[in-house]
């Protein structure tokens, strides 16, 4: 499939990597960066969302996501990122996602606003919950490349990610491929732990430790697999 991802904010605290491995399905170790485990919430625009050799389709390949995710490695040591959950605003979008990636995706309510500033506004929460995580930043300073073993290469320049099928105790692999990320630093006025706790997760105490936003990448997303 192709898509676009536009408009990211990569918000992220250090959590104890026990605590997080706790919640990890067999064969999935938690990463981490200098001794560190990091915890993110990733809200950002999904846009021309379609298979290959097809254009994308108003309304359907347009939508909001808000994913809670942190960083892992299989039993061959490949890196990748896993989804806690993913929220978002298409219901045939969340249907999709479930059965043909096996990905925790909710529905959610959401909005967005950018103004002719550039600060990014969103609202999420999940159908069920009480609580609305509220997102508004805008970035500072130029964009550029991470660097190899810097924090943001660690937490950015991920291209596998993996999905686990309770059912049948089975872990899935899917690929992605994109240009690096542009990033640059983030102002934020607005922050919510809020989709952390939707999960059953430790809502963190402190402040996010790291704040970045990359404007858009376009993407090619591949079938997953399953690993032995």
């Amino acid at each position: 499939m192709r898509q676009r991802w536009e408009d990211l904010w990569f918000i992220h605290w250090v959590v104890p990597a026990e605590e997080l491995q706790a919640h990890l399905p067999p064969g999935l170790t938690i990463d981490v960066h200098e001794g560190q485990a990091y915890l993110g919430v990733v809200p950002f625009r999904m846009r021309a969302i379609r298979p290959v050799g097809c254009p994308p389709v108003p309304y359907l390949s347009y939508f909001l996501e808000c994913n809670v995710r942190t960083y892992v490695y299989d039993e061959q040591g490949e890196p990748g990122v896993w989804f806690f959950s993913l929220d978002t605003d298409r219901w045939l979008a969340y249907k999709i996602a479930r059965v043909a990636f096996r990905l925790a995706y909710h529905c959610a309510d959401m909005s967005f606003h950018k103004d002719n500033a550039g600060v990014c506004e969103m609202t999420v929460r999940r159908r069920g919950e009480k609580d609305t995580g509220c997102y508004r930043s805008r970035p500072r300073g130029s964009a550029r490349a991470a660097e190899p073993g810097s924090l943001e290469f660690f937490l950015l320049e991920r291209y596998l990610l993996y999905a686990y099928d309770d059912r049948g105790d089975r872990l899935f692999r899917g690929r992605v491929f994109h240009h690096p990320y542009q990033f640059s630093d983030g102002e934020a006025m607005a922050w919510s732990a809020a989709p952390i706790g939707w999960n059953g997760l430790s809502i963190p105490e402190a402040p996010p430790v790291h704040f970045c936003h990359a404007r858009r990448v376009e993407v090619s997303v591949y079938p997953i697999e399953k690993l032995p």
